[in-house]
């Protein structure tokens, strides 16, 4: 599977930056699934559910399946979370798996910068960032993309990976 990061700081606009790739690359008939990384604990899950008292009463795995969708609630309790490279494993083969997140990892990306936040770019000290979107002009020794470039961009993500 082709893998592509999308990666930056709070509020730097990655999870609008996936949403609009995914549905630019999936309306040109690729495949794509994403994983997004979370540096907080998250829920998919509520309390008094039937699913979430079958977890609260230990379960290490409750799989949730209706007609529409199925969801694998995985709980690590003691364990490190799984890396990357692990998860990847998960997902059935698409042509790309877009990532949020996961800047410290070795695969490309793309980088999503907003002026705003005052935030310094990751890009020039990390060279698994192959580009930068941005909402303001910049010099950079790598592309540079208006951060509503979405077609330019992932024509260049498809570019990278060799589709």
């Amino acid at each position: 599977m082709n893998i592509y990061g999308v990666v930056g700081w709070k509020n730097a606009g990655k999870t609008g930056l996936m949403e609009r790739l995914v549905s630019e690359i999936t309306a040109r008939g690729f495949s794509v699934s994403t994983i997004k990384h979370a540096h907080h604990s998250f829920d998919v899950d509520h309390p008094g559910k039937d699913s979430y008292r079958h977890r609260d009463a230990g379960a290490r795995e409750v799989l949730l399946a209706s007609r529409n969708r199925w969801a694998l609630m995985h709980e690590l309790h003691d364990h490190e979370e799984p890396p990357l490279a692990d998860l990847l494993t998960k997902l059935e083969p698409v042509d790309l798996v877009l990532v949020e997140g996961y800047k410290r990892d070795d695969h490309p990306k793309i980088e999503a910068f907003r002026a705003v936040t005052a935030n310094s770019l990751i890009a020039p000290e990390d060279e698994t960032i192959r580009a930068v979107a941005s909402d303001t002009a910049l010099e950079l020794d790598c592309p540079v993309f208006d951060l509503d470039d979405t077609g330019g961009i992932a024509d260049f993500i498809l570019a990278e990976v060799g589709l």
